[in-house]
């Protein structure tokens, strides 16, 4: 009896230690993207400033995203486009720590 629970305790021991990687990549996908969206908007409902050339100037440290999103931009359509390079890179990063962590989780179960 004390052997059958000890073999259940490791078996849910070792099911609680995995991660879904596609779930995590999803979650982190929404939450990056969703922040993106949300900081832009942000941004564009402030106004900004007026620059020296009489332009307005809005969110230009955000607006540094555009040298990696192609086609980014602090506008409402702009705040779209991040938000889905947000959602495919925090996939892939919320993807791939999972991965990492699991594999690292097998890396020690075996060595127990």
């Amino acid at each position: 009896m004390a052997d059958e629970i000890e073999n259940l305790e490791e078996v849910v021991q070792t099911q609680l230690l995995r991660l879904n990687a596609t779930v995590q990549g999803v979650v982190a996908g929404i939450v990056v993207g969703t922040a993106i969206f949300a900081a832009t908007n942000w941004l564009i409902l402030q106004g900004g400033h007026t620059g020296p050339d009489g332009e307005p100037v809005i969110g230009p440290h955000l607006s540094l995203l555009g040298q990696f999103f192609i086609g980014y931009r602090v506008t409402f359509v702009g705040s779209l486009i991040g938000a889905f390079y947000g959602c495919l890179i925090g996939f892939v990063l919320g993807y791939f720590i999972s991965r990492t962590y699991n594999w690292i989780v097998g890396v020690r179960e075996r060595r127990s």
